[in-house]
């Protein structure tokens, strides 16, 4: 059993920042990928940032320069660092996590976590 659980959601203003922690825990091989999406109420799910096991990251152009991931491969933990807020970036961020369990060691899967709210309000 796999869990990914994020933290650090919330309600920020314009040209703020806020931080996400995304924590994998459970019967885990090794992870392939971690990485960050996010749905805004009317809209389809989509990629924020990915970090691969070799260090390389890629970000959607709307977030760029803004927004930061970084991994803790000790601790299983991916991190979105998020700065100049904007309205449109309110959405709920969901944890994404490309990996392997010791079940099944030789097979990649998909893991999500339940999300976290995050508004851009004044």
């Amino acid at each position: 059993q796999v869990q990914l659980v994020e933290s650090g959601g919330g309600l920020v203003q314009p040209g703020g920042s806020l931080r996400l922690s995304c924590a994998a825990s459970g019967s885990i091989f090794s992870i392939n990928a971690m990485g960050w999406y996010r749905q805004a109420p009317g809209k389809e799910r989509e990629l924020v940032a990915t970090s691969t096991s070799g260090g390389s990251t890629n970000y959607a152009d709307s977030v760029k320069g803004r927004f930061t991931i970084s991994r803790d491969n000790a601790k299983n933990t991916v991190y979105l660092q998020m700065n100049s807020l904007k309205p449109e970036d309110t959405a709920v961020y969901y944890c994404n996590a490309r990996l392997r369990t010791i079940a099944t060691p030789y097979s990649g899967m998909n893991y999500w976590g339940k999300g976290t709210l995050v508004t851009v309000s004044s």
